[in-house]
């Protein structure tokens, strides 16, 4: 049997990932990377994120929130091996499966190596990255090359454990990586506010990049359409030209306002654009479960969307079929039938998402995982 004392002592656990929210350009792997950071090294843990350094960015080493980050040149990938094989993990955790899961495997094959798939791309899915790319077809090739390779695929299928963030992914990620077991749920952390202040104007947000993908200019339409009911915008765009023709085309409405990119680990500032909000709605073309549905739900918002992530939309909101997202949003605000559905979605990222449930089913996998290599040795 495991004594406490093995199941309480601190690790020293590693996050890979392609990106960390705060630092440069980044989006839901950030966000759960920072997270997951954030909460663990909170309770004593050593955490370490490696990542590329962003465009722009020269830091290699710093603290942020409790943990260390240590980034690494982008266009020199296998210097990455030196930096995980000192790091001297008990734990490298990959939050996408990427070529960089692959090196950590081959720079520390004595840890354990641990993958969450959170945003599994199959061709179909490529497809529609190819048709909405954030700067060109070109230019998306290296990120392409960077998740889906060889060696991605047999790092998956080797690490100890893969996990998802939503369990509509399960079979998909099987599917994919043709795995001998399929992966496990493991909930992302968000912080549930305790309490929230709704506006007393019909208030709706789009919380997110501002990318072709996301398809942000659909919500944005929405503003003529509705005089009374204020639309925030929560997000910037990786490319200024496609950014300024939005704000061109849809800046004249006076009911709609452009925040620009709000760092929740920062301020509180996109906290109280979802406690405001009655109603988020997701515009985007493809998503996985966007952390932007479970920090929606947590402040009460009620969810629109086109796509539906373990019923987020259905189940919390309304599913928009094709263009509906007008009729959604009309179905919502009429007798107030957001209130109900918001309060659904709240006590459901309480139970599910919290830091505190979240956290301990990651702790409960590591030291499970460690306990297994063990006793395998």
């Amino acid at each position: 049997m495991t004594s406490s004392m093995e199941t309480t002592r601190p690790l020293n656990i590693c996050l890979i990932c392609s990106e960390l929210l705060g630092w440069g350009a980044a989006g839901g792997y950030g966000f759960a990377t920072r997270g997951i950071a954030r909460e663990l090294a909170a309770l004593g843990h050593r955490i370490t994120a490696v990542i590329p350094q962003p465009r722009g960015k020269t830091e290699q080493n710093f603290e942020l929130d409790g943990f260390t980050v240590i980034g690494y040149p982008r266009r020199r990938i296998l210097d990455s091996r030196a930096i995980y094989r000192s790091l001297n993990a008990d734990i490298y955790h990959s939050q996408e499966p990427s070529l960089s899961t692959y090196l950590a495997q081959l720079a520390a094959p004595q840890a354990v190596h641990l993958v969450t798939s959170r945003d599994p791309r199959d061709r179909h899915d490529w497809l529609i990255e190819m048709r909405y790319p954030t700067f060109s077809r070109l230019r998306l090739l290296p990120t392409y090359f960077f998740y889906e390779n060889p060696a991605t695929h047999r790092a998956v299928r080797h690490a100890a454990r893969v996990f998802v963030p939503a369990h509509c992914l399960v079979n998909k990620v099987n599917r994919k990586y043709r795995l001998n077991k399929a992966p496990s749920f493991l909930p992302t952390p968000v912080r549930v506010p305790e309490h929230i202040r709704k506006a007393s104007r019909p208030t709706v947000c789009f919380v997110g990049r501002l990318d072709r993908r996301k398809q942000p200019e659909r919500f944005m339409a929405l503003a003529p359409l509705f005089p009374g009911v204020d639309f925030l915008v929560a997000g910037s765009a990786q490319d200024a030209g496609y950014e300024q023709e939005l704000k061109d085309s849809y800046g004249r409405h006076g009911n709609l306002q452009l925040l620009g990119f709000i760092d929740q680990f920062a301020d509180q500032g996109l906290s109280e654009v979802y406690s405001r909000s009655w109603i988020m709605i997701n515009t985007a073309a493809r998503e996985g479960l966007p952390n932007s549905f479970i920090e929606a739900a947590a402040h009460g918002c009620a969810i629109i969307s086109a796509v539906d992530p373990d019923g987020f939309a259905s189940r919390f909101g309304v599913l928009a079929k094709g263009d509906g997202f007008a009729n959604a949003l009309q179905e919502l605000l009429d007798g107030d039938r957001w209130q109900e559905l918001g309060q659904a979605g709240r006590d459901y990222v309480r139970a599910t998402n919290s830091p505190e449930v979240a956290v301990a089913a990651h702790l409960e996998q590591y030291y499970s995982a460690l306990k297994t290599r063990e006793s395998n040795h």
